[in-house]
């Protein structure tokens, strides 16, 4: 599973790029995807969105058995 995240995060990774940001993961276990959002978006109030609404959405639509993403 953690290959299809990886897969799925090159495609995200332009768009928070584009506003200063990046996202690393860090550990996929048992559906849960964990990962460290780094540059602008570490900081960024929006961040929780972006992960929840942004992130999150598009693993579980693409990859069955991703449960939940969890930034660290």
């Amino acid at each position: 599973m953690r290959e299809k995240v990886e897969e799925v995060l090159r495609k995200i990774r332009p768009s928070l790029q584009a506003d200063g940001g990046d996202i690393e993961l860090l550990d996929v276990d048992d559906g849960v995807v964990k990962v460290k959002l780094t540059g602008a978006c570490a900081g960024c109030p929006m961040s929780t969105m972006t992960l929840k609404m942004g992130v999150e959405r598009i693993l579980k639509e693409q990859i069955p058995g991703v449960k939940k993403v969890e930034a660290l």
